[in-house]
């Protein structure tokens, strides 16, 4: 009898061992996520790996510091108080450029999911983007990719970005209440802000890249958007704890492409849904399209996100940048290889 007790404490142990070694192996379980806007569609992937457990079951135990834009997540991490940001693809090559090397390391969005659109009460007789001139454009938080966004439009029309004044409102309803109380007279935000926006009559669509062959029409090719990203140091220090929060994600964007907009709901915090469900499942199936199906990053994504920038910052036109060092999809295809099906 004592002899069946201790090979069924033995088979037990085995069967223990895997998770143990696996958390062992991690060589820093408690790490700290930067993000912008937690809330918006565009961080959707990371709201549901943490929301259904992903992290927890690589042996992670991930604090996740949510700030009002992805420049203010981002000084997080150059300042030390977060070790991976929940961001915008760019800020990689604009850090290159500044001179700290940022590696994004799985995907969560393969399109911007940033719509431009203008105020029908303060701008009723609009016609083109250089209408903008002079006026007030809200942004989630200066510096942040909303604001790239406008900067870029304007750049197409010959406008510069010191022509706008650009104000941060944020990505909730301190958004909506900017553009509803006429504060603003254009927006370049994100979901569920915009379809809150859209459904009320409170915004008139200008560019929506939402859609996956709009944002390449706009952007001139593929244009990456939320990743995980870092200092290359911390993968370099990290490589473990890297692979299992891309895991993590795989395994979020695989859950969302296959769920329904009941899943969604379920699986979200109920603050996030800005008093309206509805609103929310209508935003979720306008994003769906953008967000990636795999954590791939495109190899083409970074050039075009070079061309967008440099169109609005002379002295990164004209730096010579290694831009195949500012993303890895080695993480990803391991990620994907442990979880084909999600």
């Amino acid at each position: 009898m004592q002899r069946r007790h201790v090979l069924v404490a033995g088979s037990a142990a085995l069967l223990a061992a895997p998770a143990l070694l696996r958390a062992q192996a991690l060589e820093k379980p408690k790490a700290t996520i930067a993000v912008g806007g937690k809330n918006l569609l565009y961080y959707l992937p990371l709201t549901i790996a943490e929301q259904r457990g992903y992290f927890r079951d690589e042996g992670l135990d991930l604090t996740i510091v949510d700030f009002a834009g992805g420049a203010r997540a981002l000084q997080a991490v150059v300042g030390g108080s977060a070790d991976v940001v929940s961001g915008a693809f760019e800020h990689t090559v604009n850090m290159q450029h500044k001179g700290q090397r940022m590696r994004a390391f799985v995907l969560q969005g393969r399109a911007p999911q940033i719509v431009l659109g203008v105020n029908p009460k303060t701008m009723p007789n609009f016609k083109t983007v250089a209408d903008l001139k002079g006026k007030k454009v809200g942004v989630t938080a200066p510096g942040s990719s909303t604001n790239v966004m406008v900067n870029f439009a304007l750049a197409k029309v010959g406008l510069k970005p010191s022509d706008v004044a650009i104000v941060g409102v944020g990505a909730s309803q301190g958004a909506v209440a900017a553009m509803r109380s006429g504060q603003i007279d254009a927006i370049s935000n994100l979901d569920p802000v915009i379809t809150l926006l859209q459904r009320s009559g409170d915004l008139k669509i200008v560019s929506d890249t939402r859609v996956v062959a709009e944002a390449e029409r706009v952007f001139g090719g593929p244009m990456p958007a939320g990743c995980l990203y870092c200092p290359q140091s911390f993968i370099d220090r990290n490589p473990n704890t890297v692979q299992a929060m891309a895991n993590a994600m795989v395994r979020a964007n695989k859950w969302i492409q296959a769920a329904g907009p009941s899943d969604i709901i379920n699986n979200v915090p109920e603050a996030y849904l800005l008093g309206d469900r509805a609103v929310y499942i209508d935003a979720f199936l306008a994003a769906k399209g953008a967000l990636s199906p795999d954590g791939m990053i495109p190899d083409k994504g970074s050039d075009t996100a070079f061309r967008a920038l440099a169109s609005v910052d002379k002295e990164i036109a004209a730096a010579r940048l290694d831009l195949q060092a500012v993303y890895t999809n080695d993480f990803v295809k391991k990620a994907n290889a442990k979880y084909p099906r999600g």
